[in-house]
């Protein structure tokens, strides 16, 4: 056990204290306990390059924990009319159409690896972007409605654009196993 996996494990165990802090209304806490992942997310990559303790559990529990933090957020944060329910339902149905098609490629006999695309990345740099936003905006009571609006947009779009990347991804892989 390495304290990279240490750290991102008590990440994944913050995620409920989190979600139940935006549920009962406690937004200020909920926006530092955000915040607070976020760091952790950079301190548990950056210990794990600089000191040579990447694991291969690392590996699955640093994007498990990041997914199931925003998810968990958007979904919370949709629930009570924050973010809409529309991009909600996008974020998570991207999300499940990725590990479907994760789980067809295995189920094929054809495991595809598993790298984030740029698209990805910038999607996924976005959607915090846009939960830090809310959660500030909500939590500090700082008028944001143009800034939520645009950044709602443009996670949607970023959202369906990586949706697009990863099924042609897909479709070239299952094509070269031919």
């Amino acid at each position: 056990m390495t304290i990279p996996n240490i750290i991102t494990i008590l990440r994944l165990v913050a995620v409920p204290l989190i979600i139940y802090s935006v549920i009962v209304g406690w937004h200020k806490l909920a926006f530092w306990l955000f915040i607070t992942a976020g760091i952790s997310d950079a301190v548990d990559g950056f210990i794990a390059k600089r000191f040579n303790q990447a694991s291969e559990l690392g590996a699955y529990l640093d994007p498990l924990a990041d997914k199931a933090l925003i998810v968990s957020l958007f979904v919370a944060l949709g629930i009570q009319g924050y973010i809409p329910i529309w991009l909600t339902i996008l974020v998570v149905s991207r999300d499940v159409f990725i590990l479907s098609g994760i789980g067809v490629a295995v189920l094929m006999g054809n495991p595809i690896d598993i790298d984030p695309l740029k698209i990805s990345k910038a999607n996924t740099a976005f959607q915090i972007a846009l939960v830090c936003l809310v959660l500030g905006s909500i939590g500090f009571d700082m008028p944001a409605e143009l800034l939520v609006k645009a950044g709602t947009f443009i996670v949607a779009g970023l959202t369906i654009a990586s949706a697009i990347a990863y099924l042609l991804t897909w479709i070239r892989h299952l094509s070269d196993a031919d």
